[in-house]
């Protein structure tokens, strides 16, 4: 017997590599568009609520959203004492910004997206991710090329945080994921300040990307330390690194961390505490062989590409 329910065969696939593709069914398409940088779609899913694709990616979900932006903000926040400048590169959805600003000690907060449509649409979609972060009169918001902002901004930021979408061949971030654009935010931060990087996939089949971005940190600064979080919406441990000339997160005890968190940040976190951020950064024996093996560094002439 035929099936007459189109949205039966309404599906999204994930291409993970030539190897794995990821299919989730649609339930609804909320949004679908073209911006001037990137592709972006807004689905909705019955396991993982409304998700936001750019260039056919899931980039985060309804569900554990607060998984990924709780792990890319809260251990840079958390190490360095008293976190007043932040700077945000990237992060369209707003969530990143939200988790900012969750902190107390936190004056002035400048986020840089190089896409406006995309955080236009999110801001109208996605309302529970920025949670109107945008709107707080700490945030500055401004649409430009991270890199270039940098460039010509010599202002200098306690934290930097980049949330940047995956370095796609085509796509408009493959050239801040470089030793040229590290190095450039180190002259961003302030001599005590710390970096945190989401650092692509740490799963075992796409294991290269994450542990060169780590090394090239490492070439750039002094103290480098990976860590890794499992988001379900990327059917993937999901690698981050924090980079810092004087900061080492691994040097907090859960006890200081769950300390800070009580002082500085007056609303429950999901995710992140103490024993969470001690399990992060316990790296498993093979990734630390992988990172102890391979010394490639990325550089403008040599950058990396995901599939």
């Amino acid at each position: 017997m035929k099936d007459s329910d189109p949205d039966k065969h309404r599906w999204f696939h994930d291409y993970v590599n030539p190897d794995i593709t990821i299919s989730h069914h649609i339930k609804e398409l909320i949004y679908s568009g073209q911006t001037k940088f990137q592709s972006i779609a807004i689905i909705d899913n019955d396991s993982f609520g409304k998700c936001l694709v750019l260039d056919g990616k899931i980039q985060s979900s309804e569900v554990d959203e607060f998984i990924y932006h709780e792990a890319l903000v809260h251990p840079a926040m958390v190490t360095h004492p008293n976190p007043e400048k932040v700077f945000i590169a990237g992060g369209g959805e707003g969530a990143t910004l939200r988790e900012v600003l969750a902190h107390n000690t936190v004056k002035k907060a400048v986020m840089v997206d190089i896409d406006e449509e995309v955080v236009n649409i999110c801001r109208h979609f996605l309302p529970s991710w920025h949670q109107n972060s945008f709107d707080d009169q700490r945030a500055e918001l401004h649409f430009a090329d991270a890199r270039a902002y940098l460039e010509k901004n010599d202002a200098k930021f306690d934290v930097i945080i980049i949330d940047l979408p995956d370095p796609l061949e085509k796509g408009p971030a493959r050239l801040l994921y470089t030793r040229e654009f590290y190095e450039l935010v180190k002259q961003r931060l302030q001599p005590d300040g710390i970096i945190s990087v989401q650092a692509e996939s740490a799963n075992w089949t796409q294991i290269a990307n994450f542990v060169d971005i780590v090394n090239t940190l490492a070439n750039v600064f002094p103290i480098v330390r990976p860590y890794q979080a499992h988001v379900p919406s990327f059917n993937s441990l999901w690698g981050f690194a924090t980079a810092s000339q004087k900061l080492d997160p691994q040097k907090l005890t859960p006890e200081e961390i769950d300390l800070k968190i009580s002082t500085r940040i007056s609303r429950q976190l999901k995710s992140y505490d103490g024993l969470t951020h001690q399990a992060m950064f316990t790296i498993p024996k093979h990734l630390r062989l992988k990172l102890s093996e391979i010394e490639k560094v990325i550089t403008d002439k040599e950058p990396i590409s995901i599939y």
